[in-house]
């Protein structure tokens, strides 16, 4: 990484998660990427591989840097061209690079903090422990101010609207019905 120093990326105020819960979550998730990354080549070149490992082209975000990217966009959601500054890299590289930690990330699920071993990997798992628990869980309303361009002009009909967070001052009682949006508890019902 050329532009900014990892260690300052890795803070929790940028990811989320302690520096040993990083590390943790790295130890977990690198065999497994390097596993599915040697699965694809495989699959692409049609057999198995003919060089030793680590010749060829070189990996323009290594696995730290993927998982880093990836902490810092679901934190943040800062867009992917933001991303590729702060990590000198072009957009689709982070683009490749959050679709590949993402789904690392679901298959690993989301632990309960008082209940070690239970993790919840679809948001069925997630009504289904609010329930049992007892927990109330609610949705921030969020809306975006667009700015559109003027009528007339051209490429009008085809903008479409991207969401950034922006406070609305309500928040929506979530529904199993309503299961389309990311829900997290947010305190039990008194």
């Amino acid at each position: 990484m050329n532009f900014l120093n990892r260690a300052a990326l890795s803070h929790p105020a940028f990811t989320g998660v302690s520096r040993a819960h990083f590390g943790e979550l790295l130890v977990e998730l690198a065999p497994r990427w390097e596993a599915a990354r040697e699965s694809q080549l495989a699959e692409r070149r049609g057999s198995v591989r003919k060089r030793a490992a680590g010749a060829g082209r070189k990996q323009k975000l290594v696995f730290t840097d993927r998982l880093l990217v990836t902490l810092i966009h679901l934190r943040h959601d800062l867009p992917h061209a933001a991303l590729a500054e702060l990590f000198a890299v072009d957009r689709s590289t982070v683009s490749g690079a959050l679709r590949e930690v993402r789904v690392l990330l679901a298959e690993r699920g989301f632990a309960i903090p008082d209940q070690p071993g239970l993790r919840m990997k679809t948001i069925e798992d997630v009504f289904a422990y609010a329930e049992a628990e007892d927990i109330e869980l609610r949705l921030d309303g969020a809306e975006t101010q667009v700015r559109r361009p003027r009528a007339g002009r051209p490429g009008r009909r085809a903008f479409r609207h991207h969401h950034v967070q922006r406070p609305t001052g309500s928040d929506a009682a979530v529904r199993r019905s309503q299961a389309r949006a990311y829900a997290r508890p947010d305190r039990r019902a008194q």
